[in-house]
């Protein structure tokens, strides 16, 4: 995406879950199906490294995260992370909580398009991770649970009590942090957590399919549409529309907006280059 980085190079390898990276599409496994994709310490700080590294590439356009098994993401591991925390100390506390939170940060500020395809369960904070996508293709099967008060913690963690309400509105959110209850896949359809649900055997394909129309598209305006809806969140209607107009004017001088106008005229499709 820009030439401009440091001297260091990308990581090649990643321990805490599978990445994969094929004509533009760059896809994250979530591990340990035997614990339903649960977290642990050191797949956060590798989320969130890789998540930094992403945008720098220049052979991922779009990416996908997805589970294995029965789980996408059951939140952290109750003995490796949530038993470890009993001990610690409030400063150690507060950069374990800051990191979980970069990640959501990370994934809202990337300008690459992010599609969540949930499989399975996504608890905690694998309902965050989810939530913080741009896309949410869910498995019939799947569920949901913002479950944090259910372990005696805030139901806004990792910037739940932002997102879930501009995405599902105040009263549902409410509801769902509140409660902590298990949403069904056809209930978060219902509700707009859940951009699509298709049969289990379908998610994959579904996935790729989706993945390959954005990664074969317009890259620029994708990322700009996808930095001016969050940056908008919280705007005045006189500063969105300044922003919009010197973005809109930006992009129309812009290769892709050239490349539209010139295989309109050829009676073509576009070739589209990102730039």
């Amino acid at each position: 995406m820009t030439r401009f980085r440091a001297s260091a190079g990308f990581t090649e390898s990643w321990r805490s879950f599978g990445l994969s990276v094929s004509d533009g599409v760059g896809t994250i496994t979530l591990a340990r199906p035997d614990k339903l994709g649960a977290l642990t310490f050191d797949t956060y700080a590798d989320l969130r490294d890789l998540l930094a590294e992403l945008p720098h590439r220049d052979d991922v356009r779009v990416l996908v995260i997805t589970g294995t098994g029965r789980g996408f993401c059951s939140g952290g591991d109750v003995d490796e992370i949530i038993g470890a925390l009993q001990s610690m100390e409030t400063a150690d506390l507060l950069e374990f909580t800051r990191m979980t939170s970069s990640v959501v940060k990370a994934l809202r500020e990337s300008p690459l398009p992010v599609i969540a395809a949930v499989n399975g369960v996504a608890a905690g904070a694998g309902a965050v991770i989810a939530l913080a996508a741009d896309l949410r293709l869910v498995a019939r099967s799947a569920s949901f649970a913002f479950l944090f008060t259910k372990v005696g913690l805030a139901g806004a963690d990792m910037g739940s009590a932002y997102l879930l309400p501009r995405i599902v509105g105040f009263g549902r959110a409410s509801e769902l942090l509140l409660l902590g209850d298990s949403i069904q896949a056809d209930r978060a359809f219902e509700i707009g957590l859940a951009t699509e649900v298709v049969d289990d055997a379908e998610l994959a394909v579904t996935a790729a399919t989706l993945a390959r129309r954005l990664a074969d598209g317009p890259a620029l305006a994708y990322s700009a549409t996808k930095m001016l809806l969050s940056r908008e969140l919280d705007m005045p209607l006189s500063g969105a529309l300044d922003m919009e107009a010197f973005a809109q004017a930006l992009l129309m001088g812009s290769r892709d907006h050239r490349e539209f106008y010139s295989a309109r005229s050829e009676r073509r499709s576009p070739r589209w280059s990102g730039r």
